[in-house]
């Protein structure tokens, strides 16, 4: 055999035995890091059981980098369901269910991971219903976000509460993302209520699924009855124009209370909300049709009237401004800004003749006609005076009315009735 054949020949055996050498070191090597790995992780499930919770935590920290280093599956979901376990019992949920989600379809840990992820589930709300107790409210929304996460069917409840706290606690921007989840899965959070009637008292009272069951077969229980809670839905998108309108987003309100308003075209709440959108929109002639089509929901409403009597005076409509204000007045005597409104509106004819009187000359023919206007001033004062008067008389520290009327009397010649005012003027001055 030629010389370098023999070479060749040679080399190669040595690599393959080298090889050979090297993989046995190396299973040797993986057998024993697999021995250790599972060492360590029995270890820490030995602490867990038994109940030593920080002592578990702090060996898997301690041996993180061994465990995770685990090319066994088996071990590294056993692991990631032991850091599940402790992360619940130290209230770090988020952790709890990051590690549990990713061991929740494994086989062999299904069921064990099912469990825990209800524990999970009542751990979270537990603590937000004690955060919201605590008015932590952002801590508290945040958590039902989480608990809704787990299980966004049957956890679809704690998303309305997340959004609810979200709100108490006025970051609006998270309310909003909260409600528009709601809005897009069109939740209505409609509850069934059950209601029986004792036959001994003859007093009703609401039960529980179960018991209505039990007591639908007894004879100590008559009317039985289920009762079906409102619709939150239209709430929710009321909410949502709310809040894009206290962030300043007027159109997206505007296009929100729509919505709200055809899931629930009666509700007055919304009607109000449309029209307040666009009283700070500067729509006024909208906002007016808006305030009368909810009078037509609440035709007792003096407040409704008394904000048509302002917004028909900025239109230019005075006849129609007097006659709410004197509407608002009619139904809610003791609306005292009606009654100021009122007398104010009065008063803007005054300026129109003190403007004429001034433009006169002293010929005899203006002489005339001052006289006219000055009659006509006086009649504007005059006709005032019984509405501040019926103010006072339910009001008598209402200083806006008692400088009014004081100024009035002083300026037809009343002497008595300035100096009655005057003197009530110093008394709550004082």
């Amino acid at each position: 055999m030629p010389l370098m054949a023999r070479i060749l020949n040679k080399s190669t055996h040595i690599n393959i035995q080298t090889m050979k050498q090297l993989f046995t070191l190396f299973l040797g090597l993986v057998l024993t890091m697999g021995s250790a790995q599972k060492k360590e992780l029995k270890q820490a499930q030995k602490l867990f059981k038994a109940s030593k919770i920080s002592e578990a935590s702090a060996s898997l920290k301690a041996n993180q980098a061994l465990i995770e280093s685990a090319n066994d599956e088996k071990i590294s979901d056993q692991y990631r369901l032991l850091l599940g376990q402790i992360a619940r019992l130290e209230e770090n949920y988020q952790a709890s269910y990051d590690n549990l989600l990713l061991v929740q379809t494994t086989a062999s840990l299904k069921d064990l991971a099912a469990t825990e992820l209800r524990l999970l589930t009542s751990d979270i709300v537990n603590t937000a219903i004690k955060q919201s107790e605590e008015k932590e409210f952002i801590l508290s929304a945040k958590n039902l976000f989480l608990a809704y996460t787990i299980d966004n069917l049957a956890n679809v409840d704690y998303l309305y509460y997340a959004a609810t706290n979200a709100v108490n606690a006025n970051d609006y921007p998270l309310a909003l993302e909260y409600y528009l989840l709601l809005k897009e899965i069109k939740y209505e959070g409609v509850v069934t209520k059950y209601f029986v009637t004792e036959v001994a008292t003859g007093e009703e009272r609401e039960v529980s699924n179960t018991e209505y069951t039990i007591f639908l077969k007894s004879k100590d229980y008559t009317n039985h009855r289920e009762e079906d809670t409102a619709s939150k839905y239209p709430e929710i998108v009321k909410n949502i124009a709310l809040i894009y309108n206290s962030l300043g987003q007027k159109e997206k309100a505007i296009t929100a209370v729509q919505d709200a308003r055809k899931a629930n075209p009666g509700d007055i709440g919304l009607i109000l909300t449309e029209a307040n959108i666009y009283i700070e929109l500067d729509e006024k002639e909208r906002y007016q049709d808006l305030i009368i089509e909810a009078l037509a929901q609440d035709p007792n409403n003096a407040t409704l009237y008394f904000n048509l009597g302002v917004v028909s005076g900025d239109l230019g409509d005075k006849v129609k401004s007097r006659e709410f204000y004197q509407k608002a007045i009619e139904l809610d005597a003791t609306m005292s800004n009606a009654y100021l409104n009122l007398v104010a509106l009065i008063l803007q004819d005054e300026a129109v003749i003190v403007e004429q009187m001034n433009s006169l000359t002293n010929s005899r023919a203006d002489n005339v006609k001052y006289d006219k206007l000055k009659k006509q001033r006086e009649g504007i004062y005059i006709e005032c005076v019984p509405i501040l008067k019926d103010l006072i008389a339910l009001d008598d520290s209402n200083l806006d009315a008692i400088k009014t009327l004081k100024n009035i009397y002083g300026t037809i010649g009343d002497n008595d009735g300035f100096k009655a005012m005057k003197a009530l003027e110093e008394k709550y001055q004082q």
